[in-house]
């Protein structure tokens, strides 16, 4: 049987786009190591609505 893994995949939405009342999302999969990081992360990441470069939180 196969050993579970640390990584895992989350999900980043914008945090600006939800505020801004601009129809759509901006979202971004990535992974993260649950050991080294178990509290959520924010990064930024490029927003193609809003053209600019935003925090992007983890959601769930």
């Amino acid at each position: 049987m196969a050993k579970r893994g640390n990584r895992i995949q989350v999900i980043l939405e914008c945090t600006e786009h939800k505020n801004s009342g601009v129809a759509g999302t901006s979202r971004y999969i990535t992974t993260k190591n649950r050991k080294n990081t178990p509290e959520r992360i924010e990064l930024k990441k490029y927003n193609p609505v809003l053209r600019k470069y935003t925090v992007h939180k983890e959601i769930k």
